[in-house]
């Protein structure tokens, strides 16, 4: 079978961007926020949702900024959405995963929060700066520094020892940077054997 490997980190890091990298060198990546925004078009997830979240429904639908809003205030809603979702985005993933010959990437943002880092090969950890995360989301969600900090804190915490085993890629530069550290990464994993 081919390698499986997860590419993750925390919010604002760079995960999409080094994707995005791996997809132009020709290798299937797949994404967990693309298998939910296809779920929230299904109606049993949506139904399921509602049931969970009645405050966060709307005709025809969920909330996404409200729920949003919920879970990152709540440990106990973000508990009962992860509960809900992961089991059904990770049966999505795997069978996508499945479906290729080559190696591949899945872009997974809530890895370690999920404990699901053993259905990969190996593990992808982007790690980059609070100061540029924090900027980062502010320019791409249009949160507040303060909003943006909170959704930090409700995340695994990337300062402190990850997991053995984790292939780490520190994104401490401008684009053209972050692809010769892919490529390099890229050139290590063929070495082992790995790609």
């Amino acid at each position: 079978m081919p390698s499986k490997f997860a590419v993750t980190g925390g919010i604002g890091s760079g995960k999409s961007a080094f994707c995005r990298i791996l997809k132009e060198r020709g290798y299937p990546v797949f994404s967990c926020d693309a298998i939910n925004r296809i779920l929230l078009q299904d109606k049993d997830y949506l139904r399921g949702l509602k049931e969970r979240f009645p405050s966060c429904a709307v005709e025809g639908g969920i909330d996404k900024s409200a729920l949003a809003a919920l879970v990152f205030s709540d440990r106990n809603a973000l508990k009962m959405l992860n509960s809900y979702a992961h089991p059904r985005i990770y049966a999505s993933l795997q069978e996508q995963m499945d479906g290729t010959k080559k190696p591949c990437f899945a872009e997974v943002p809530l890895l370690f929060e999920s404990g699901m880092p053993a259905l990969f090969d190996g593990v992808i950890v982007i790690l980059r700066g609070r100061e540029e995360r924090i900027r980062s989301i502010v320019d791409r969600d249009g949160l507040t520094p303060e909003q943006a900090e909170a959704r930090i804190r409700k995340q695994f915490d990337y300062d402190s020892p990850l997991p053995p085993g984790c292939f780490v890629l520190q994104n401490d530069g401008d684009e053209q940077a972050l692809e010769k550290k892919a490529d390099a990464l890229l050139e290590k994993l063929k070495e082992r054997g790995l790609l």
